[in-house]
């Protein structure tokens, strides 16, 4: 999985920044990593140098191996905690992603089974029938 971070102009930049971002995600999204193909991060500082509450913001869009893109937003006081929360959020988003694709295909596979059944019970009736009428 590939995280690419981004950052405006207000947000300074640095090496340190970005292994601290990646780490954050790599945490957070461990568990998807042979499912993505990349994410990405971007930082933003909404009211540039001014101050106010809640100006942080940090958007992730993850990019699963096979599905459209998911995308998260946070805003918060400081940098840590925009990138913490959304995070979180993308995190969540990806369970509900994959929880509902493993809840169709169980239902999915459970539809044939029980077809697969019906269709066998009526061959073993159909069978037991024909050897009472010629038995």
């Amino acid at each position: 999985m590939q995280i690419q971070v981004n950052s405006d102009n207000h947000i300074q930049s640095s090496i340190r920044l970005e292994e601290w971002v990646r780490t954050t995600v790599d945490t957070a999204l461990e568990r998807y990593e042979e499912d993505l193909t990349r994410v990405e991060v971007h930082l933003r500082d909404e009211n540039g140098d001014k101050p106010g509450p809640h100006d942080m913001r940090c958007q992730m869009e993850a990019r699963p191996k096979g599905h459209q893109p998911i995308s998260v937003t946070h805003k918060a006081a400081s940098l840590d905690q925009a990138v913490e929360g959304a995070a979180t959020k993308l995190e969540h988003a990806l369970a509900h992603l994959y929880g509902k694709l493993r809840t169709n295909r169980a239902s999915v596979n459970r539809t044939v089974s029980e077809k697969s059944d019906a269709l066998l019970q009526e061959e073993f009736l159909e069978k037991e029938q024909a050897a009472v009428r010629y038995g």
